[in-house]
Formats: structure tokens, sequence, C-alpha cells
């Protein structure tokens, strides 16, 4: 995959969302954090509602949880649909609303320096083998491109609000990318 000087990623379908700004000046990316997304909740995937939320569009009508949901201003810099298909909403060079009142290691508000993966799924579901190879490929490229250090759930970095990615988030089937060992870094996962 290949970025531009903005973080855009040429290999994903663009969506711009509204809901990300401008991140301090000098803070080092180091943190990527996965999450799950199903919407309409319990019903089958697929369709634009994620997209939708993600850029303040949502239909109210649609579902009873949507009227709460549409007063949210999220986003989250990336989506990984079931077939595989990648989504943008935000450059990587900004900071994209997904990770909410957080904190990793004594360093609070992660959105500052994280990037947003979301992954097409739920709690209750397991994800796709595709979703895993483009998530895989992803990290790979944003390794070598950002000073990442970490590699965490949502419910890692809040633990009182969220579950996501779910148990359902096989964690080895994240593969370590190789430029890693030349950076001696290694990502932190969730114990199995």
């Amino acid at each position: 995959m290949q970025f531009d000087a903005q973080g855009w990623c040429n290999q994903a379908r663009r969506v711009s969302s509204p809901n990300c700004d401008v991140r301090s000046a000098g803070m080092p990316i180091d943190m990527v954090v996965i999450h799950n997304i199903h919407l309409p909740p319990g019903e089958p995937f697929g369709g634009d509602d994620i997209e939708r939320l993600f850029t303040n569009t949502l239909d109210i009508n649609k579902h009873p949880t949507y009227m709460e949901l549409s007063k949210l201003r999220v986003s989250a810099h990336f989506l990984i649909r079931r077939n595989g298909e990648l989504l943008q909403f935000v450059p990587c060079s900004q900071r994209a609303w997904h990770a909410g009142v957080s904190s990793w290691q004594g360093r609070e508000r992660c959105n500052d320096f994280s990037i947003g993966i979301e992954l097409e799924g739920s709690d209750f579901t397991p994800f796709e083998a595709i979703q895993y190879t483009v998530l895989n490929s992803l990290l790979d490229d944003l390794v070598c491109r950002y000073p990442i250090k970490y590699l965490l759930g949502h419910s890692q970095i809040a633990p009182e609000r969220k579950t996501d990615p779910g148990p359902f988030f096989d964690w080895s089937h994240v593969a370590l990318p190789q430029v890693l060992s030349e950076k001696s870094v290694t990502l932190q996962k969730p114990a199995l």
C-alpha cells in the first residue's frame, strides 16, 4: 500500500469524514487501535450505515438506535469491511475521533497519538480471513511509515467503556510486521 504526504492510502476508498481535527505539533503517531463496528446492530453485515455514521448522515428513522447514534461525532482512520474492502475516512496526519476518553501507560487522549482501524464485525461473530489479510498489509505499511510501538484493542485503552475488538477477534491472526525486528520494537497485543 502507498500513502501520500497527508497519510491517505492510495489503495483505500476515500470517504472523507468531518469528524477529525489537527494533531498536536510534534506528537508522534506510535499506536494503532483496533475496533469493531456493526450497523445496524443485530442485523446482517453490509450496507453503508457505518459510512453514514462517520460522515454525520445516518438516517435516524432506519433503526431505533440511530437517533442516539446520530448525535455522536465519531470517525476512524480506516474501516475494513467483511469482504476485505478498505475505506479511509481521515488522513493519518489528522486526529480521527475514534478512541474517546482513553489512556495508555499514563498518557490520556489516545486519539492524539493513534491511528484507529475499525473492522466490520461485532463481539458476537468471528471476523473474516480476508479482514486479517488486509489488516496485516495495512499494519505493515503503517509501521514502515510511523514510529508505531503499540497495537491495542479499544478495550485496552478504555476498559471501563469498551469491549472491542471483542472476544472473536483472533490476535493470533495478526502478523507482526517484519520491519519491527529492524526497529527493535515489539507490538503489545492483549494476552491470548
